[in-house]
């Protein structure tokens, strides 16, 4: 296998637990948090600035500039005249395309698909739910009542647009920006993977086709 799957998802639509099973089942990396954990290893930035930076937009001046005094390792590095938000994305940019580069895995958001736009072997997918059905899982994951859950859910998917608006030239959401959109309300968990599966063998079989009609092109 050599598919390279992105999963942009609204928030409560399943999106994370339907990378988890595909990582899973194809016995291949799974990248949501630990996406961070490379990131800062990597870069040296520490940890806990990529979590407070999180698919958010921008930072406060203010915090950037008072992080900025301290370097946070990166010396004379090229990094260090950028503001806080565009290191800590530029570092999580570099070690998508790192491990884009050790093989197939399953990455959730942080403009993954957009990092890896010109990689051959990506699927990128966008996974989305109708409000009661994202009302429902929130409210049960986290024991909060309806309106609660749906507030939360405004808040991070308002972010999480926000986040990949500022960083990309495409539109979070839009069916055009990915390419494949499921309705988990519609397809249900499992559904979503098995479709994603299919996809996924459509598309190996596809590459292969087309690299031997490349190959027989070259004599």
């Amino acid at each position: 296998m050599r598919t390279i799957i992105t999963i942009g998802r609204q928030y409560g639509s399943g999106g994370h637990q339907i990378g988890k099973i595909l990582s899973d089942e194809y016995g291949i990396g799974y990248y949501d948090k630990e996406l961070l954990d490379r990131a800062a290893k990597e870069s040296g930035i520490g940890k806990e600035l990529f979590e407070n930076q999180d698919e958010k937009p921008t930072s406060s001046f203010l915090y950037s500039l008072v992080m900025d005094t301290y370097s946070f390792g990166l010396g004379a590095s090229p990094l260090s005249d950028m503001p806080l938000n565009q290191k800590v994305f530029l570092a999580q940019f570099n070690a998508i395309r790192k491990i884009a580069d050790e093989g197939a895995c399953v990455m959730i958001g942080r403009c993954s698909d957009y990092a890896l736009a010109e990689n051959p072997n990506l699927l990128s997918i966008y996974i989305h739910a109708d409000m009661q059905t994202r009302i429902r899982r929130i409210a049960a994951k986290y024991d909060l009542t309806d309106a609660k859950a749906k507030e939360r859910i405004q808040k991070t998917d308002k972010k999480r647009a926000s986040y990949y608006n500022y960083y990309t030239s495409k539109r979070w959401g839009d069916a055009d920006s990915y390419h494949l959109t499921l309705d988990s309300g519609i397809l249900g968990i499992q559904g979503c993977v098995d479709t994603i599966k299919k996809v996924v063998e459509w598309k190996e079989k596809s590459d292969i086709d087309k690299q031997m009609i490349y190959d027989a092109t070259k004599y």
